[in-house]
């Protein structure tokens, strides 16, 4: 059995360029499926956000268009209540990833406004990676790379390959224009080697122990993978 973090966005809304204030936190299935993934393998699950806040799913991830229908809005919103680790997170600034055998980071749009910045993320970012253990990171999460860049801009990720929520997929979602930077752009910029797919199609993109998803359909695939490492 491994023992794997979680670290969730701890915040309930992404400010947007005119400045307004727009819900959002974490993405369900982005929580849900890799949790299944994991614990059906026999591994066990912490929770860490900033402050040790209760994370905020964000309610547009429960809606029956995005998840395929009434059923799976059902199922999905069914299987969040069960996630009990959700309800009791540790405090991010005192994580010592080196008390876990992998990490992983779901995504929503909450990671861009508070992980984006987040100096202790960056932290467990970082030491995860230098340690070879697996690091996963999925869809809008990655935005929690950008907080890893030195002084001089420099970021231990930078000539990785890896994915995260395209600008078409932002454009297509309706925030392109509202938001004040996307994150394809701003990790291209990190000097990252960023892989695109299809929109809204599984995309997961392993370099060493990096694995990254693009976007909310690979989620579970990402999880699949990464427990593959995990063994």
């Amino acid at each position: 059995m491994a023992k794997i973090l979680f670290v969730m966005t701890g915040v309930d809304h992404w400010t947007l360029a005119d400045g307004t204030r727009h819900p959002t936190g974490f993405w369900a299935e982005e929580a849900v499926a890799p949790y299944e993934v994991f614990t059906a393998a026999g591994h066990e699950i912490t929770v860490a956000t900033p402050g040790g806040v209760v994370p905020v799913v964000d309610r547009a991830s429960l809606a029956p268009e995005t998840n395929g229908g009434q059923e799976g809005a059902e199922r999905v919103a069914k299987a969040l209540e069960s996630l009990s680790e959700l309800r009791r997170p540790v405090k991010l600034e005192e994580v010592d990833p080196d008390g876990y055998d992998a990490v992983f980071y779901p995504g929503g749009h909450g990671p861009m406004e508070d992980l984006a910045v987040n100096a202790d993320s960056a932290a467990v970012l970082t030491r995860t990676l230098e340690s070879g253990r697996p690091l996963g990171v999925v869809c809008h999460a990655p935005a929690a790379l950008l907080a890893t860049a030195g002084e001089d801009g420099t970021s231990p990720f930078a000539g990785y390959r890896l994915t995260g929520f395209s600008n078409e997929e932002e454009r297509q979602a309706g925030f392109a224009e509202k938001a004040e930077w996307l994150l394809q752009d701003r990790l291209t910029e990190l000097g990252v080697d960023y892989v695109e797919a299809e929109p809204w199609t599984p995309n997961v993109v392993v370099d060493r122990n990096l694995y990254t998803g693009q976007n909310p359909a690979s989620s579970g695939p990402l999880a699949a993978e990464l427990a593959k490492a995990l063994g």
